[in-house]
Parts: C-alpha cells; structure tokens; sequence
C-alpha cells in the first residue's frame, strides 16, 4: 500500500470514527434525562419528546448522570413559523462559578428568515467565546443531529456530522482547557425577546404561541462520572485512557481530518456571521486562543 494510500485512510478513517463507529444506540428520554423544570410543559408523543414555551414558561430537562469526554448527541426540530424571540438551547455544564460550558443556542426568527445557532465555550467561568452562523438547511422542517465531540484535545461541535466549531487544547501556551470537570447534559426552551432576534428589536409574538421544540434519538456514549463525586482528578484518571482505553482517545482523534477541515472552512466562509475573534470593538487585544487558533484563520480556497 502507497503512504499517499495509507494517508488517505487514515484521514478517513478519523471522520468516520467521530461519526459512525462508535456511535451509541439511541435511548429513550427517561432512560438518560429527566425533566428540571415545567414538567407540565413536556409533551410525550411516542418516541419524541416536546417542550413548550408560552407566555406562563418555558421548560428544560437535564441528564441523570455527568460525563467527561466523549460524544452527545440528540437529534431536534426547531420551532416553526413566528419563532421571533424564543431560545431553543442544547449544551453541556458543569456547575459553580469556574464552571465549563459548551453551547447551542438556536435563536428563532420570523417567519422566512433563517434560523441562527450560536455557540460558546465556558472554561473556568469565563465565556465571551460566541460564534454565529446561518444554518445551511431549515431546522424547522425535519429532524437533524446536533452533537459534542470532546476529549482531551478538542472539543468540536458538529450538526448533521458536519463541524461548525473547534475548540483545541492549547494549554502548552498557557491557555486553559476545559479537561477537570464533569458535565451534565442539558436543553431547555424559553423566551429571550431581549437579545435573541436582531438583538432584542424583533419581540416574541404570544398569540403564535404555544412554540414548540421536538426531540429524539437521544445519545450519549461517553464517560459517567458518579454524580456525587467533586475530585476532579478522580473523574479525569477515571475517563482517561491511562486506566483503560476509550475510543475518544484514538490518536487520530486528536485533530480534524482532511475532510472535517475542508467541511469547517465551507462553513466558517459560507454560513458564519459572527466570530467573537474578528470583534475588534469587543476586544481591543485579540483573545489569546484565536492568536494561536488555526481554525480562526480558516479561508475556502477556490
């Protein structure tokens, strides 16, 4: 076999392990999450799962356990119609004030306009790290999969298995990572009128409500952490391959593939709208990770 050969595969093979082989089975809500608010806002339809924002609440749920490194997924349809105002948001957490934080938000707009995600991370309490883009398709019409990737070396955010986002660890420079803490998995619906569609001036319009978001296909195939236990040194000798050997852990896991990369720099050059590292007037000083961060420096080629 030729090493150009040999290349090709592995580079292959490092999208297909994110994406196809080593996905979990999907489970039903109850056997993963359990409701964290507004119970009487939830909605079991079979298999799908509905959460309901009118004028009284909104509603959230949260998993049963919290995890560190590996894959999350759930599959989700946004709200339709007149979603001006509303959050729909998936993302995982830690807790207390130096907490770590990966986020989808969807952010509804009116009717025919296209529906936004943004995206942060949270290390250490500090966030600040929004990126915006233009979904590629509507989310409203059909069911597609949102998904964290994460171990010790990047976290990416991927929708339908395409990234849109890639968080490196950059520690040898200083730069914290999040690795120490594990996360919970969450979403929630609710009203954010104030910020949410062309920064707040567009307002919820309660009479198309109740506004509804659908679930299904939940996944996670990931490393559980005992729910009570707060050593983080325990949780990460525990999730790391130095006491077994996780999938995550694969070295060639540890960066984009060829073709994960050619997918983001499509994305960040054709659907991205905002990137808090090109916001000048935000920050002065350019944030440390995207001095460093080659993914910020991204340009489709022609």
């Amino acid at each position: 076999m030729s090493k150009e050969v040999s290349l090709f595969l592995g580079l292959v093979m490092g999208f297909v392990f994110v994406g196809v082989a080593f996905a979990a089975a999907t489970a039903k809500f109850e056997e993963l999450f359990q409701p964290s608010w507004a119970l009487d806002h939830f909605i079991h339809e079979g298999d799908l799962l509905k959460l309901k924002l009118d004028n009284y609440s909104g509603a959230g749920f949260v998993s049963k356990s919290k995890y560190m490194f590996g894959k999350v997924t759930v599959q989700l349809k946004l709200v339709e119609g007149d979603s001006a105002g509303t959050v729909t948001a998936f993302y995982m957490s830690s807790e207390g004030p130096n907490h770590n934080e990966f986020d989808f938000e969807f952010l509804g707009n009116t009717t025919g306009e296209p529906y936004s995600v943004q995206t942060n991370v949270y290390v250490n309490g500090v966030g600040n790290r929004e990126q915006r883009l233009n979904l590629w398709f509507d989310p409203t019409k059909d069911f597609h999969s949102y998904s964290f990737f994460w171990n010790q070396r990047q976290v990416i955010f991927l929708v339908d298995e395409t990234p849109i986002r890639v968080h490196t660890n950059m520690e040898h420079r200083g730069i914290p990572f999040p690795k120490d803490q594990a996360m919970g998995v969450y979403s929630s619906i609710w009203n954010a009128d104030d910020w949410a569609t062309q920064g707040g001036r567009v307002k919820t319009n309660w009479s198309h409500a109740p506004f509804i978001a659908t679930y299904k296909a939940f996944e996670i195939n990931a490393c559980e952490c005992p729910i009570v236990s707060s050593k983080s040194v325990e949780n990460l000798k525990r999730c790391s391959s130095n006491e077994k050997k996780y999938w995550w852990d694969e070295p060639n896991l540890g960066v984009l593939s060829l073709h994960q990369s050619h997918q983001l720099m499509w994305v960040r050059a054709k659907h991205m709208v905002y990137d808090y590292c090109a916001d000048t007037a935000r920050f002065p000083v350019m944030p440390a990770e995207c001095v460093h961060h080659s993914h910020h420096k991204l340009v489709l080629k022609n």
